[in-house]
């Protein structure tokens, strides 16, 4: 109930500012539409238009509103300066910001609009936005289904993508030269990236190895043992020796007991170990030979420094090439699904 009473009061609290919003709004259009339309008539063809088409009107605009037009968008700015200072003071009142004097610069075009100049009062209209967005958030509309929203969100996505890619790109430049102007890179990423993960990554070889055999044994087995007993078999049968002794009585028959008695060691050989490599003689014996392994890999002398920084090096510019692979065919085909505005 608590929750709810909450939320109540949040959308409560919500539709107020919405209301607010939509009175600044229209005053912001028609201040905008008077700015426009004044601007016209100062266009002297437009003027004398005017005046031959709608004398009366003509001469009361041009005594009552464009002789006066600075004190009255003084009006219209005096009423955003009041909407800017009450804003402020709600954000404070409700704490909505970290800090109470983030309010002007998260409402910046707020109070730039606020600003008497030509070029800065169409920042107002920014209001509009604002408005629609707050609409968005208490269901009153849904600017998703929008074909001009679709338009904006998809090459908004352009622009963060080109943006994201500029600075990605710069940082990668600037890695690169801190690469070739450090002299110690490759120390420091030894000891201090791959050093104390030794464990990890001996632990992860050693695991990786013991599936890899056991899997290609397990699946490979008759054909691994056929290997090995023609090779044996074509041993035998190459070697003097057995020559000799085939010439002897039953000598044949001894030279086959023997070829299939070696052939079967050796299979039994293979499959113990196979089996015995969950053993802890096998897991010492794994882990000397990995450790000795990763001591030779980590080695560091200056052909060692070199080789890995041209390596990185090399490494971020294949980086930087496919982060300036824009693939603008993402942009110009279906939109991205779009995410509800916060």
């Amino acid at each position: 109930m608590a929750e709810q009473s909450v939320a109540q009061q949040a959308r409560r609290r919500d539709g107020l500012h919405a209301i607010w919003e939509v009175f600044i709004v229209l005053l912001v259009c028609v201040n905008l539409a008077l700015i426009l339309f004044d601007s016209l008539f100062a266009l002297q063809p437009i003027n004398t238009t005017l005046a031959s088409l709608a004398p009366r009107l003509h001469e009361n605009y041009q005594q009552t509103i464009h002789a006066n037009f600075q004190y009255i968008d003084l009006g219209f700015v005096a009423i955003f300066v009041l909407d800017v200072l009450l804003g402020w003071t709600v954000a404070i009142f409700e704490r909505r910001y970290a800090r109470w004097y983030y309010y002007p610069f998260t409402h910046w075009y707020d109070v730039i609009g606020c600003i008497p100049l030509a070029g800065l009062r169409w920042l107002r209209v920014l209001r509009i936005g604002a408005l629609l967005i707050r609409l968005q958030r208490l269901g009153l509309i849904d600017m998703r289904n929008w074909a001009i929203y679709g338009v904006f969100s998809r090459y908004y996505y352009l622009l963060i993508e080109e943006l994201s890619d500029r600075v990605m790109v710069r940082l990668f430049g600037r890695l690169q030269q801190e690469i070739g102007a450090s002299d110690d890179l490759s120390r420091r990423l030894l000891q201090e990236v791959v050093r104390p993960r030794k464990q990890r990554v001996l632990n992860d070889i050693s695991r990786r190895l013991q599936a890899m055999l056991e899997t290609g044994y397990r699946d490979n087995r008759g054909a691994i043992e056929g290997y090995v007993s023609q090779l044996i078999h074509q041993a035998l049968q190459d070697n003097p020796e057995m020559h000799s002794l085939r010439r002897l009585p039953l000598g044949n028959r001894l030279a086959s007991t023997l070829d299939e008695a070696l052939s079967d060691i050796a299979a039994r050989l293979l499959q113990g170990a196979v089996e015995g490599m969950r053993g802890p003689q096998f897991q010492a014996l794994a882990g000397s030979l990995a450790d000795e392994f990763f001591d030779a890999w980590v080695y560091q002398d200056e052909h060692t420094d070199l080789a890995l920084e041209e390596l990185l090096v090399d490494v971020i510019e294949v980086l930087k090439q496919q982060v300036l692979d824009r693939r603008w065919s993402r942009f110009v085909g279906p939109t991205p699904p779009a995410t509800p505005p916060e």
